[in-house]
């Protein structure tokens, strides 16, 4: 069932989030910085940006259930339990954290679908080249551009996910990151992307009654043959999330980035 969220959660991530926009403060590139916030907060969960429900459209139509699922950066977030609900077989969890791979070691110790283990997605070389049929990061990237060396580590981790991925597997990237600041990064040297893009507000977000609001959050937004917004596209929430499902492309394939 899905939970509803607290003000305390809604404060905590619209400080989070500025936090990051901002670039100061918390380093959120930081093992030890999560290792001591998720001693804190004692095991509790907590989903960035949204939960299972609100990308629950997104990951169904582009992922089978059968499929083999990376969860980068997980957290102490509910999303992997509420896919295996839905009917996903396989999710491999990683995070830098060793304090919340081991608490969610303990948690999910009898689901057999869930697996954890600490590892810095910049370096994934535990698992074999196009082992997983999808990437799922909700953050990961976010964080990783807070930190020191922020191209160097996204490069990092754009490259690692793209080795990972099978042939046509798929990449869901959630971030408050438009494609002026995205795109550049998924970029790398030898990865070869199809990209659709979704924005969808951030939860609990009211539109202004009277304004003219897109037909569903669930079609997605067209762009430039450069892969940015069109002229003059304002999202209705300032604060959105921007869902980039990236298909991976055979190597040297010639095809538009953007669908």
């Amino acid at each position: 069932m899905e939970r509803g969220r607290n003000n305390e959660e809604e404060k905590e991530e619209d400080v989070a989030v500025s936090a990051q926009q901002r670039g100061g403060g918390c380093n959120y590139g930081d093992a030890l910085y999560w290792d001591a916030r998720y001693l804190e907060e004692g095991g509790a969960s907590f989903d960035w940006y949204q939960r299972y429900a609100a990308l629950r459209p997104f990951v169904r139509k582009f992922v089978p259930t059968s499929s083999r699922v990376l969860m980068v950066g997980c957290g102490s977030a509910l999303m992997s339990e509420d896919m295996v609900k839905d009917g996903y077989v396989e999710i491999m969890n990683i995070d830098v954290s060793s304090i919340v791979i081991e608490m969610m070691r303990r948690k999910y110790v009898s689901v057999r679908q869930l697996k954890y283990i600490q590892m810095d997605v910049r370096d994934m070389g535990f698992f074999s080249d196009e082992s997983f049929d999808c990437v799922i990061d909700k953050g990961t990237l976010d964080s990783l551009m807070c930190g020191p060396d922020a191209p160097l580590s996204a490069a990092q981790m754009i490259q690692e996910v793209n080795r990972l991925l099978k042939q046509d597997g798929i990449f869901i990237l959630i971030t408050y990151g438009d494609p002026s600041v995205r795109f550049h990064h998924m970029n790398q040297e030898g990865c070869y992307w199809k990209i659709i893009l979704y924005i969808i507000p951030r939860p609990g977000f009211q539109v202004t009654p009277g304004s003219s609001s897109r037909k569903s959050f669930t079609e997605p937004v067209p762009l430039t043959e450069k892969g940015q917004l069109p002229a003059g596209f304002v999202p209705e929430d300032p604060d959105s999330h921007y869902i980039y499902i990236c298909k991976k492309l055979p190597h040297g394939l010639i095809q538009p980035l953007v669908q």
